[in-house]
C-alpha cells in the first residue's frame, strides 16, 4: 500500500493508483480534473521518486521541478508528502 501525506492527515492507497482521489480527501483544491487549469497543483516535499515521471500533460503545464497535478501523478509505491 501507498500513501499520500500532508498536513491535514494522511491517506492509503493501492500502489500504482492515481493520487487524485487521495488529495480530494485530504483538502488539495481541484477544477477541471482533466490537467488543464492548474488548480490542483502540489509540491511534492518528500518521496517524490515514488511517483510515476510526469505526463505531456503536466510536461506542457511548466510545472517546477517538485511540482505535479494531483489530478494526473499516480503513486508507485511508498510515501509522498504534499503540500498546496
Amino acid at each position: 500500500m501507498a500513501k499520500v501525506i500532508a498536513e491535514s492527515g494522511e491517506v492509503e492507497l493501492p500502489d500504482g493508483s492515481p493520487i487524485i482521489h487521495a488529495c480530494e480527501q485530504l483538502g488539495v483544491p481541484f477544477g477541471c480534473r482533466a490537467g488543464q487549469c492548474g488548480t490542483c497543483i502540489i509540491t511534492v516535499e518528500d518521496g517524490y521518486s515514488n511517483l510515476e515521471p510526469k505526463n505531456n500533460l503536466e510536461e506542457d503545464m511548466g510545472l517546477g521541478e517538485n511540482q505535479r497535478l494531483a489530478c494526473q501523478a499516480r503513486i508507485r509505491t511508498g510515501k509522498v508528502k504534499i503540500r498546496w
